[in-house]
């Protein structure tokens, strides 16, 4: 009798301890977004999005959903950001994270939300593969933050100084013609000989050429430094950024200085390798040259994303799943058409690509040009994530002020050894 009276005992126990578990599991569970129950999500972000206007949407849609969009200065986001996952609070439900500083938070792995264990895998095939790949851990079974915009790069060019050049104008008669790195070469040299003016305007952008198209830059997964490496990606780029430099073909501006700004406004320069978010600064901030610029796909070694974000949960939320049904719908397909609509953020999610309104979308400032259709392409020309690792911004800081010592004058090889020598010592750190 005893022995079945501690049965039971044991029996209800482990009832109990199952009933506890269930009640405690995830947060997917505990913390959806139900109808009946208020949930405030505070969403961090950064930069020119448009996303206060969609969470309000959001929020007719879903009534017991208030959403608290809190937007800061890029650098001033991140550091807070960090601060408070290093803490322990203070972190907000959402979180976006630029893909320069990605990696430095992936580091803290146990700081944030798996959004597959939330749904995130329903939608994968929505976003593209390299972009939603940068989104992952190593081992490809942790998503760290859901895919929003992306910034693949093309040629930017003067239509009134290629004319002068002899080169030719309309985009895909550019696009044959300055087809490989070598062909680049040529068509800035026919620029300085028929110009006098440089093709590209700084040695850093020259650099950033092959630079943004390596899978592997400065760092690996182990956080080993590359540069020593026979054959490395970041030597080939340097190395091809002083011959253009040697060649005459590269000015001397620096972007976002006030000398650039009035060169992209007067045409100072020919071309400029960017972004399609460079397009918003252009049309606001180069009045006399609206017309004057086109853009064209790169070569495909040139191929290449320069910026773009993720939005990531850190685990101190309470509401995981109401964060990512609300993040999932933020970055869908039909919303990121009304980001790009707004604020220019370029889409992710290639559906948009075959919207009507995305292919029909002219540019004043590129003389009618549908330019997404150009930066769509050059997103489909890009084959994988790249890995920068926590330590990219200063290493990446000393190879580019090597190249600034070579553009005042100085050798390049001994300059390339400083770099790698002061970027060894900041990794041992």
């Amino acid at each position: 009798m005893k022995s079945f009276k501690k049965g039971i005992i044991i029996a209800l126990t482990l009832l109990l301890s199952f009933s506890l578990a269930a009640c405690g599991t995830s947060k997917k569970e505990s913390g959806g977004s139900g109808k009946d129950e208020k949930i405030t999500l505070n969403f961090w972000t950064f930069g020119a999005t448009n996303y206060e206007e969609l969470a309000k949407e959001y929020e007719k849609e879903n009534p017991n959903v208030i959403v608290k969009v809190k937007a800061s200065e890029t650098a001033e986001h991140h550091d807070a950001l960090f601060t408070a996952l290093s803490a322990g609070s203070g972190a907000p439900d959402l979180a976006m994270l630029e893909l320069d500083q990605f990696d430095r938070f992936k580091a803290a792995k146990d700081r944030f939300e798996n959004l597959y264990d939330l749904g995130a895998k329903d939608v994968q095939g929505e976003y593209l593969d390299w972009k939603w790949a940068g989104g992952e851990n190593a081992e490809g079974d942790f998503l760290f933050g859901m895919p929003t915009d992306i910034g693949p790069k093309a040629l930017y060019y003067r239509t009134d100084i290629f004319e002068e050049a002899g080169l030719p104008t309309e985009p895909a008669e550019v696009e044959a013609l300055i087809n490989s790195p070598e062909e680049f070469l040529k068509a800035g040299l026919q620029v300085k000989e028929k110009t006098g003016k440089p093709f590209v305007d700084s040695i850093e952008m020259a650099y950033r050429a092959y630079l943004d198209a390596s899978v592997d830059t400065y760092l690996n997964s182990d956080g080993e430094l590359l540069l020593e490496k026979e054959g490395n990606s970041v030597k080939k780029a340097y190395d091809y950024a002083v011959d253009l430099y040697k060649q005459g073909i590269v000015g001397k501006f620096e972007m976002w200085t006030p000398e650039w700004a009035n060169a992209v406004n007067k045409g100072e320069f020919a071309a400029e390798l960017g972004a399609g978010w460079l397009k918003g600064w252009m049309e606001g901030n180069a009045p006399d040259a609206v017309g004057k610029w086109k853009v064209a796909t790169l070569p495909k070694e040139f191929a290449a994303n320069w910026g773009g974000s993720y939005i990531a949960i850190p685990n101190e939320t309470k509401n995981a799943q109401a964060a990512y049904d609300f993040v999932e719908w933020l970055v869908s397909p039909e919303n990121q058409l009304k980001s790009f609509e707004a604020k220019g953020l370029f889409p992710s999610a290639h559906s948009v690509y075959e919207m009507e309104e995305f292919k029909t979308n002219e540019d004043e400032f590129f003389g009618g040009q549908v330019s997404s259709s150009v930066f769509a392409a050059a997103a489909q020309d890009i084959t994988g994530a790249v890995y920068k690792g926590e330590k990219y911004f200063p290493v990446h800081q000393e190879v580019v002020n090597a190249l600034h010592n070579v553009r005042d004058g100085k050798d390049p090889e001994k300059e390339w050894k400083a770099a790698v020598k002061r970027s060894k010592d900041l990794i041992s750190r």
